[in-house]
């Protein structure tokens, strides 16, 4: 009988440097749906805090740190990732993994905005988009979440499917901004 390999979505696709920025795969553990049920908002948050040490994001924003993140994914969602979530969340949200549904890709360095800038057509520039800010966006032509995580650095999600594509986007991006200079 054959023998499955689980495999990264990136994998054998990243780690890359190209000039003075670099992608990698991120293992960020569990990636957990959160979506408050109909006023349960506040009472979500305040488990959150108390399980995970994060309140539930506002609106384009990320809580928490690298390791146990909560980022906000939508009107009434957010993604959990990291931490496997505490059970006292099911009773303020309907909580999914996803865990395998996603591709997350950390990419860094000092041009990092230039790259994005040609892929994105949202203002990422720090003095804009701060860390902790967060965007759901195109990233050229695939739906993305966007997070800054750094001065220089931003967590990218997309879905699984998508892995191969957005390294290949990324990689040219990085192409064009290390041609310049």
């Amino acid at each position: 009988m054959d023998k499955l390999i689980a495999k990264t979505a990136c994998a054998s696709l990243l780690p890359l440097t190209v000039g003075s920025v670099s992608v990698s795969e991120e293992d960020v553990g569990a990636i957990t749906s959160v979506s408050p049920l109909k006023g349960q908002k506040k009472a979500l948050s305040d488990a959150m805090k108390a399980a995970h040490g994060m309140a539930y994001p506002a609106a384009n924003r990320a809580t928490g740190k690298s390791g146990a993140r909560a980022v906000w994914f939508g009107h009434s969602h957010a993604m959990l990732i990291g931490p496997e979530p505490d059970a006292s969340l099911e009773k303020h949200a309907a909580v999914v993994d996803q865990s395998d549904a996603w591709a997350v890709v950390r990419l860094e360095g000092d041009r990092a905005e230039q790259v994005l800038a040609r892929l994105v057509p949202v203002d990422l520039r720090s003095g804009h988009f701060k860390r902790g800010h967060t965007v759901r966006s195109l990233l050229f032509h695939m739906t993305a979440s966007i997070t800054r995580v750094g001065e220089n650095a931003f967590q990218i999600m997309v879905f699984r499917s998508m892995a191969e594509t957005l390294v290949h986007d990324l990689k040219r991006a990085m192409e064009g901004v290390a041609t310049r200079g």
